[in-house]
């Protein structure tokens, strides 16, 4: 499977194929990391799932494939290889992505003339569970930066939790977007907004509360490293960049602490700003641009949220629920 780096240093197929397809399937990675700049993790991703597809076609059809076995494909084999990812119980989210990719990979290789075929349109991706994004109330988030202190190692990595945890709830960050500020892009009390570079290389522009500001200037002055202006903003405990994982840990830590639920993750702060504006009178338009969404259909989601707490209220509240 994928994983093995090409001469490029970019992970590549792992498959066996035929030396016209490993020249398009170079050229395609070569396209997806250097024009089309998606990120590593996206980039991965895609590379796993059309290795994984090519896998099926070798056991399919009986040997390495390829650009014209690729072309002959019809309707009926790529359901042969749905159907497989079913038998092996693979997760609908999972195969929804892959058959994404596979449209997008198709699309290329007819577009630069390597291969056309357009059978893969007539695949229909299997139907995704409307999941709701998991918020936090405002009581919990600020419960969870209270708590910060009491499990820090330092005085300096509290402070510094408290910072990257309030660029999330504060401002709908990513977790991948404040870890990956600069020590020069650190905002301070005085900015009105903080530009962020999201997925896709787009930037987006979004407002800044002073007490945000504050937190990562407190950071900056207790933090003991030397934090060059072009290197990582926020530092682990031993002076390499912190981790999303440590993050991660942290919040654990706090869950079992206050008691709260499994979904208090550093991205249900994000989901948690969403859900706040929205309470109360935000423009679904203007939310998408503060999360950088692509789409708004991403951003509806937050509607149901208040939907759920609002119906748990009501079954609450109501002498008649």
């Amino acid at each position: 499977m994928a994983g093995t780096a090409g001469l490029d240093g970019v992970p590549t197929v792992t498959t066996p194929v035929q030396g016209d397809l490993r020249a398009a399937i170079d050229a395609w990675r070569a396209w997806l990391t250097f024009e089309k700049r998606a990120s590593p993790r996206t980039r991965d991703a895609y590379i796993r799932d059309l290795d994984s597809f090519l896998t099926f076609l070798n056991a399919y059809l009986g040997g390495p494939v390829g650009l014209a076995e690729l072309r002959a494909l019809t309707v009926a084999d790529f359901r042969a290889w749905l159907a497989d990812r079913q038998r092996r119980g693979l997760k609908r989210t999972s195969t929804a992505r892959a058959v994404s990719t596979l449209r997008q990979v198709f699309a290329w290789l007819a577009r630069n003339d390597y291969a056309a075929n357009t059978a893969i349109k007539g695949v229909r991706a299997p139907k995704q569970p409307r999941h709701v994004p998991r918020a936090l109330t405002a009581e919990d988030a600020n419960e969870v930066l209270r708590a910060i202190d009491e499990l820090a190692s330092a005085p300096w990595i509290a402070r510094r939790d408290v910072a990257v945890l309030l660029l999330l709830y504060g401002c709908g960050l990513r977790v991948g977007e404040a870890l990956s500020l600069t020590r020069a892009e650190a905002p301070t009390e005085a900015d009105a907004t903080l530009t962020i570079t999201g997925k896709g290389a787009k930037e987006r522009r979004v407002p800044l509360l002073p007490i945000v500001g504050r937190a990562v200037q407190a950071y900056l002055a207790a933090c003991p490293y030397p934090l060059p202006a072009d290197g990582p903003l926020f530092l682990g405990a031993r002076g390499g960049a912190l981790s999303a994982r440590r993050l991660q840990e942290r919040l654990q830590q706090i869950r079992g602490m206050l008691g709260l639920s499994e979904s208090a993750t550093p991205h249900a702060l994000r989901h948690t700003f969403a859900t706040q504006l929205l309470s109360r009178g935000g423009d679904l338009r203007a939310v998408q641009e503060l999360l950088g969404h692509a789409s708004l259909s991403t951003t509806q989601r937050y509607t149901a949220v208040e939907d759920a707490q609002l119906k748990r209220i009501y079954d609450k509240s109501h002498p008649r629920a």
